[in-house]
């Protein structure tokens, strides 16, 4: 069965309604008020249908199973609450007047969540009963001895304190929000900023998540036409690996404003329409350009707000996303120069599938092919997590994961941004161990078009041995809870991460590798066959210095890619080892990239000249001309069929500035720190210098340049080099099982 928000609320074809026409959603008018076309109305059916084919939708059994647990947490915490007034001494009157209030927010107050899905939600309760204490000890208790609750595990240090169990095998996250109020009403409305009076900042975090989803929910168009795209592309984002907020990519909340802004600029688009603008919009938006519902507001509570010209550490944000409710926050953080890369590279690939469907060339399906990660790197940092128990390993790896983030950025900030890593959002396994085991895993490349100078290294040992310290911080670390950070190259990548346990053979022309790969080192520079014909023959030479001379000098010449450097990475010196043959990577040769990857961020930018409502008309009539164009152009090519084919084919400075912000800017001096980011102590990073490394670079990819990497996929790899790596030093002690000698002969 499929709940309500399953297949019936495709609207007809139409043209925009009076209605909608008047109002304006966002800061901006729209793009285009446009309707769709009979073709549109198709594929957003066909859309819903692949949709309902993955089980993105509960059956009404599960919905109703919810709701029932809803119903008992409500009745638990009521009692509580009660419990605690007549505990303190009040009247019974005022106990039996105490009262505590259940809200959801997140995909579950969206109307997006799926089979599985946890529900998050929050309790609101009066000014006499605390989060420390009462909620983190006397509630805990009452849950533990519940036989309905298991894998109760309580996480009071989170930027947002909360709760983590299963009730009746539905995963709950429950928050926990004490108010200025000492009876709290069923009927409170949690929308009024009223609610924030007297209360402290993480009380103002767990509040918002509520009052977010509902000013979301208020500020798009077509509510239907926002799940369905939404549904959309969170599948997309999990089968892409770009689904994570905790490791720097984006989560629930950050995709939601991201779809809900362009349902604003398409108020009568239908959802196949959204998903194709949402990629076309959003591969040309001018980072940091901010994303916005509606305007930023201040308010006499005093609380602080998103401002890069009053907060210095707002500048340092790569890709703000601001949240609809106040006080409005920047709710994407997390997100790095390294994983904006990523997901620009993934925006390109999404795009480029969605003009073949607009073309009748290509089938839904293509859109979500998996991203094959351990195919796009000749380097990874694996990260192996262990307990010994699974109890102790789901909190453990819960710590390590959430400083996963961290490593990203000290390998940027002490290779000057250099060393590019993309953090992939999955755990692997592996089964044969005794311990409790957890792998993740971490791609390496060096930055595309960076010169490279022959010995040339990433001495990354100092980097992995303060990430490890920090993660030895752990307040809750038991004997047994230990981590290895290792590098390994491609084909020493160990069988379980696949997904049947064996490595797949490579094929020469894969086609879904086009527009992912510009990820990749192999993708470096396309020079034509006579510099490939080169470097096949600096290889022969190459690999007869390797047999004469044995590991003297490392070179890495991939026989495919001219410019490409696969990078050295030093993690460790053995102890039985010289300190050349301790190196765990290869030198680079010293092929330098004669692709200008120009970078639309890199310019001047003056925070005091932020126009939060601008007037953005003209850009809106170029936007409009481009997209008569387009359909113009379509209608040529399908012999008159006039698919709604939109555009945003115009400079990416005019649709970011389309939000009317001129953020398009380093932030700081482009001189003496070279990109360099240092690590705050709540974590955010602090540029302060050119971001010249900025995955907006790769906004002339090879992709739009016509690279034959991208047309013909990926050729086999071949290395004429042994590889020796050596893991690190646990706090524990080397285990034999997981801290061994990767050693692995690359003969071409």
């Amino acid at each position: 069965m499929v709940s309500s928000e399953g297949l019936g609320a495709s609207p007809p074809p139409a043209m925009a309604t009076t209605a909608t026409a008047a109002k304006q959603f966002g800061v901006t008018k729209p793009i285009s008020v446009l309707g769709p076309t009979e073709v549109d109305v198709q594929r957003s059916m066909e859309l819903e249908k692949f949709l309902v084919d993955a089980g993105l939708y509960e059956s009404e059994e599960e919905a109703l199973k919810r709701q029932m647990v809803l119903d008992r947490i409500g009745q638990i915490v009521k009692d509580w609450v009660k419990q605690l007034t007549r505990l303190r001494g009040y009247s019974d009157q005022m106990v039996e007047d105490a009262n505590a209030v259940i809200f959801t927010f997140g995909s579950y107050r969206l109307g997006v969540h799926g089979p599985g899905a946890d529900i998050d939600t929050l309790c609101v309760g009066p000014s006499y009963v605390n989060r420390e204490e009462d909620f983190f000890f006397i509630l805990h208790d009452i849950l533990a001895q519940m036989e309905e609750v298991t894998e109760l595990q309580p996480v009071p240090n989170a930027h947002v304190p909360v709760m983590k169990f299963k009730f009746d095998g539905i995963s709950i996250d429950l928050l926990y929000a004490s108010i200025s109020l000492l009876v709290v009403p069923d009927d409170f409305d949690i929308s009024q900023v009223s609610v924030l009076y007297d209360v402290d900042e993480p009380t103002v975090r767990s509040l918002n998540g509520c009052r977010v989803a509902d000013q979301i929910l208020k500020l798009v168009p077509n509510a239907e036409n926002f799940r369905t795209t939404l549904r959309c592309l969170k599948l997309w984002a999990k089968r892409r690996g770009v689904y994570s907020n905790v490791t720097g990519f984006l989560g629930g909340v950050n995709w939601a404003l991201l779809v809900a802004r362009v349902c604003q600029l398409y108020p009568n688009a239908v959802p196949s329409m959204l998903v194709s603008r949402f990629f076309r919009v959003y591969t040309q938006w001018h980072w940091p350009n901010p994303v916005m519902l509606c305007p930023i507001e201040e308010d006499e509570l005093g609380f602080s707000v998103w401002d890069p010209r009053k907060n210095p550490r707002d500048r340092t944000h790569h890709m703000p996303i601001i949240t609809p409710a106040y006080p409005c926050m920047n709710s994407s953080y997390n997100v790095s120069t390294s994983t904006l890369r990523v997901m620009m590279e993934q925006f390109q690939f999404g795009n480029k599938i969605c003009e073949e469907i607009e073309l009748n060339k290509a089938q839904w399906n293509a859109l979500f092919e998996p991203y094959m990660f351990f195919e796009s790197y000749k380097n990874y940092l694996q990260v192996d997590v262990i307990a010994d128990d699974a109890d102790d390993l789901r909190s453990w790896k819960g710590w390590v994961e959430s400083r996963l983030r961290q490593l990203t950025l000290m390998i940027e900030r002490d290779t000057y941004g250099k060393l590019q890593c993309h953090p992939y959002p999955h755990e692997y396994v592996d089964t044969s161990k005794q311990c409790a085991h957890t792998a993740f895993f971490m791609g390496l490349q060096r930055k595309q078009g960076e010169k490279v100078q022959e010995g040339q290294q990433f001495d990354i040992r100092g980097t992995v041995d303060e990430f490890r310290h920090s993660v030895n911080m752990y307040m809750f670390w038991k004997p047994g809870m230990e981590i290895y950070v290792s590098h390994v190259r491609r084909r020493q990548i160990p069988s379980y991460v696949f997904p049947d346990g064996y490595k797949r053979a490579r094929s020469r022309i894969s086609t879904q590798h086009q527009g992912e790969k510009a990820s990749s080192e192999d993708a470096d520079v396309c020079k034509g066959e006579s510099a490939e014909r080169d470097l096949k023959k600096k290889k022969s030479l190459v690999g007869e210095n390797v047999n004469q001379s044995g590991l003297k000098k490392r070179r890495s010449l991939s026989p495919y890619t001219c410019g490409s450097v696969s990078p050295e990475i030093v993690t460790d010196k053995p102890r039985n080892l010289s300190q050349e043959n301790s190196i765990l990577g290869l030198v680079g040769k010293g092929e330098t990239s004669e692709l200008n990857m120009t970078s639309q961020v890199g310019k001047s930018c003056d925070f005091q000249s932020i126009n939060f409502s601008a007037n953005t008309g003209s850009i809106n009539q170029e936007l409009k001309v481009a997209e008569v164009d387009e359909r113009s152009k379509l209608e040529n090519a399908e012999g008159g069929c006039a698919s709604n084919f939109s555009a945003v084919r115009v400079l990416a400075s005019e649709v970011g500035s389309c939000e009317g912000m001129r953020l398009d800017s380093t932030f700081g001096s482009s001189e003496g720190n070279n990109g360099s980011a240092e690590v705050s102590i709540d974590g955010s990073t602090n540029l302060g210098s050119s971001r010249s490394d900025s995955c907006e670079a790769d906004s002339n990819s090879p992709l739009e340049v016509g690279c034959p990497e991208f047309a013909g996929g990926l050729r086999e790899e071949l290395e004429p080099n042994a590889v020796v790596g050596l893991a690190l030093q646990p706090r524990g002690g080397m285990d034999p099982e997981v801290q061994k000698p990767v050693i692995s002969s690359m003969a071409g």
